[in-house]
């Protein structure tokens, strides 16, 4: 069966070691040995992982590319295989290429957006700015004389503050 039973008498020595062939070598129909350049990438758990590959790119292909990369690389190069090979299977004529033409208009579009909010903020600044030049043109000139502080919309209260006579709390 895979695992070995032990007397009572002894205490075992390790946990029963159920081997599972990896996805890759399960839906191959193959034998998958210790050293399986594919068993890491694709465990038995996600065995989709590997069919989308396989259909794409080919078991043989899958192997030779892996075994030329150094193992550094292995993990980035099946992320990559298997995003390729979703995005060739969703758009079978432009594959990845379509995914960053498309993602590459909609940056363009919302640039585009950004630029027009951008444009807008500045006609609305330029507008208040007439706005308020318009208000202190249309105010007398002795009414423009005096110190910002004394008008009479603004008038400082320190009672309002807090600041008034309340003596600091010991």
């Amino acid at each position: 069966m895979g695992y070995s039973t032990s007397s009572s008498s002894s205490p075992p020595s390790s946990p029963p070691a159920i081997l599972t062939p990896c996805a890759a070598c399960k839906i191959l129909r193959r034998r998958c040995v210790d050293k399986c350049v594919l068993a890491p990438y694709f465990p038995p758990t996600d065995p989709l992982k590997f069919t989308i590959a396989h259909r794409v790119f080919g078991a043989s292909n899958i192997i030779k590319f892996l075994q030329e990369l150094p193992e550094d690389q292995r993990a980035d190069a099946v992320s990559s295989m298997v995003y390729e090979a979703n995005a060739r299977l969703r758009d079978p004529v432009y594959g990845c290429a379509g995914a960053i033409c498309q993602l590459q208009k909609q940056i363009s579009e919302l640039q585009a957006e950004v630029a027009k909010a951008q444009a807008e903020i500045v006609n609305m600044q330029c507008q208040n700015s007439n706005l308020f030049d318009l208000i202190c043109k249309q105010m007398s000139p002795e009414e423009n004389m005096l110190p910002f502080y004394d008008s009479p919309v603004f008038i400082f209260d320190d009672s309002v503050s807090g600041m008034a006579s309340d003596p600091l709390l010991t």
